[in-house]
């Protein structure tokens, strides 16, 4: 263990040996907090890549979807880029290029709260706007907006049943002083979902509070200004129950407890959950889909074609690329992508 990760360990230790267990969606709040602070956690010498960083093919596609949303809501002259969660740049200033190539030359804002990955942002969009949340985006026009693997690091809140009725998962601290799960002291069968009330005892029920909150905001904000948004993260396009809580280091899997604030914690994205959320906000859900489905709606076999027949040698590397992005047994499946649009906007392309 690290001494970044050790302190991380320690910090949580100490919380809970003082405070009593924690709740997971504060464990992972914090543990990402402290993560994605510290470090550009992206490529291969990171704990992941996404993808943006796969191929240019991905950010294109979506710009020209973006752009082609544009032309057919009457290319209003003052609409806005905004991407949530931009990771080092790559897919803004990717989706940014094709969009010019379509006439479309929208101002970037970009929503990060993390200083390192800030200063690769600038470096990849120059002139780029930056915002802690969404709540400081512009409110005096059409926003165009992505959001690629932004949802899944939001903090989830779990619900276990126990025999005696539905209690909080928490995080505590075993006999040996090592981080482990426990239900806590209070009653929580109010915030069960009917459908849920009986359930087998053990079941686990997550929800995402944040990621319910951002969905909302910009389903309001699409309502006021006008505009379209695709959300895209991997997760499920219908309700289900059990844990989806994992941690990333060093491109695998490791144990969620192993290094706190030293590994990506994330969780799967309940879609439908979220396209109700947007519903009631007004929006529209255009439709959801898988990633791979969808991007070879958008052409990407094509755009690999097209790349290939320039440069043959990247032959075996763009078809690795189509492969990754969009195989059943790649990113194809596992990530999903909602889009919403606003009334009087259309729906995008790809559904």
């Amino acid at each position: 263990m690290t001494g970044a990760s050790r302190s991380g360990a320690e910090r949580f230790r100490r919380l809970i040996a003082t405070s009593g267990p924690i709740g997971v969606h504060q464990f992972m709040g914090e543990a990402n907090a402290l993560y994605y602070a510290s470090r550009d956690p992206l490529g291969a010498a990171g704990d992941f890549v996404t993808a943006p960083e796969i191929s240019q093919m991905f950010g294109e596609l979506l710009g020209l979807w973006l752009a082609d949303a544009w032309h057919r809501a009457g290319a209003p002259d003052n609409a806005a880029y905004v991407e949530a969660g931009p990771g080092r740049g790559t897919l803004a200033a990717d989706a940014l290029r094709a969009m010019a190539g379509a006439g479309l030359r929208p101002p970037p804002h970009l929503v990060e709260g993390s200083p390192a990955l800030r200063t690769l942002q600038a470096q990849a969009v120059p002139g780029a706007m930056f915002h802690d949340d969404l709540a400081t985006l512009p409110e005096d026009r059409p926003l165009l907006i992505l959001a690629n693997e932004f949802l899944d690091a939001l903090p989830v809140r779990q619900l276990v049943r126990m025999g005696d009725g539905w209690r909080e998962r928490m995080v505590g601290l075993d006999g040996d002083g090592q981080f482990a799960f426990v239900a806590g002291d209070r009653p929580m069968d109010a915030a069960v979902p009917a459908g849920y009330a009986d359930a087998a005892e053990g079941t686990i029920i997550e929800t995402c509070p944040g990621a319910a909150a951002a969905v909302e905001e910009v389903a309001h904000r699409l309502v006021r200004q006008g505009g379209v948004a695709l959300f895209i993260d991997y997760g499920h396009l219908r309700p289900r129950t059990g844990s989806t809580l994992q941690a990333v280091r060093a491109h695998r899997k490791v144990p969620v407890f192993e290094t706190p604030a030293e590994a990506d914690l994330t969780a799967h994205v309940d879609f439908a959950t979220l396209a109700d959320v947007a519903r009631r906000a007004g929006a529209r859900v255009s439709f959801m889909a898988e990633q791979g489905a969808f991007l070879r709606t958008l052409g990407l076999d094509a755009r690999a074609a097209q790349l290939a027949g320039r440069t043959p040698a990247r032959a075996g590397e763009l078809a690795a690329a189509v492969e990754r992005l969009a195989g059943p047994d790649q990113m194809g499946t596992l990530f999903k992508v909602m889009a919403l649009a606003a009334p009087g906007w259309p729906d995008g392309a790809g559904g």
